[in-house]
């Protein structure tokens, strides 16, 4: 085949995938909070092992996670998917192989607080909100992989579990995440 024709059929495979990745993450949000899961007993630093070893970090790329971590009763499957987006998140945009991911939790009386903070490109104040929005990216799409729903499912989730999640960034200074998920599921 022609160098240009060879070109085009490497367009139209990336333009699949994507339309892939965006299905499945489109149906990933349309479940989200309307799945049921089961109340597991587990301990979140094994959780988050698990998690970190599936997504593969780059070699240099350095995760801390500070203990104590509880052991919690709740919705395993919910809190990964939090967990698993956040942390991917980090990693996919950051700048930089050798990056930094800290990861802690906050103890309070009715609810654990989750903190994920990088010291990536970090996100503009005026983009705070919309990166939680469906479809909503700050890269542009054509040199991207993200679909821009990752943010909207952990926003749908945590709230549907009662939780709340805000973060605190800003250009060139990194992202934090605070992720407040409750103790009791009544």
């Amino acid at each position: 085949m022609p160098p240009d024709t060879q070109q085009q059929f490497q367009l139209l495979r990336t333009r699949v995938k994507r339309m892939e990745s965006m299905i499945d993450s489109l149906l990933r949000y349309a479940r989200a909070g309307r799945q049921e899961a089961k109340l597991e007993t587990f301990d979140l630093a094994e959780l988050l092992a698990e998690i970190i070893d599936s997504l593969a970090p780059p070699e240099g790329f350095r995760i801390d996670i500070q203990p104590p971590l509880p052991t919690l009763t709740t919705k395993r499957v919910f809190l990964s998917q939090v967990f698993a987006n956040l942390i991917s998140n980090a990693i996919k945009h950051h700048t930089s192989v050798t990056g930094h991911l800290h990861i802690w939790a906050i103890e309070h009386p009715n609810c654990h607080e989750f903190i994920v903070r990088d010291d990536g490109p970090g996100i503009a104040p005026e983009h705070h909100q919309q990166v939680f929005a469906i479809f909503q990216t700050l890269k542009v799409r054509e040199n991207s992989d993200s679909t821009g729903i990752g943010l909207a499912i952990v926003k749908k989730i945590v709230e549907t579990e009662q939780g709340t999640i805000r973060l605190e960034s800003s250009l060139g200074k990194g992202t934090t995440f605070y992720v407040t998920w409750p103790k009791s599921h009544g």
